[in-house]
């Protein structure tokens, strides 16, 4: 069996049940995340332990970027009886807005070992580029 040691564990115990909480599934925290620019493409890490790939929803709309997960509380018989309930149970969300220079339309997402991993690409439209420009007779392209 698994015993911890915590002097407000009784209190926090009796503060769930007065709230209505019932010990199993509790308030979700936060989805924490990591966001990096690598190269031509952003890369945002969500951590989902426990979590299954299908319980997972992606939506982009506009530039409002949705992941929704649900961890579910293990299937276990009636006879069971949870003894320690740490794990956040419930939906998790969280929204972020993406930038217009992102290309919405081409994200690829990948799931592996607890880890979300999206991965949005910089729009063509918004890489630097060549400018031409008329000049007289010829043309010369310079760095815009």
């Amino acid at each position: 069996m698994l015993m911890r040691t915590d002097p407000f564990r009784e209190m926090d115990r009796i503060v769930q049940q007065l709230s209505g909480a019932s010990g199993t599934w509790s308030k979700p925290s936060v989805m924490p995340m990591d966001a990096y620019r690598d190269g031509d493409e952003y890369v945002i890490a969500f951590d989902l332990p426990g979590v299954s790939a299908e319980a997972i929803d992606i939506d982009v709309e506009r530039n409002m970027l949705t992941v929704k997960a649900e961890r579910r509380p293990v299937a276990k018989a009636d006879s069971v009886k949870m003894e320690l309930s740490e794990r956040p149970l419930g939906v998790f969300s969280r929204q972020i807005m993406l930038a217009d220079t992102l290309d919405t339309e081409r994200i690829q997402a990948d799931y592996d070992a607890g880890v979300l991993t999206l991965r949005i690409p910089i729009a063509e439209r918004a890489k630097p580029r060549k400018v031409s420009i008329g000049a007289g007779s010829g043309r010369k392209q310079i760095s815009g």
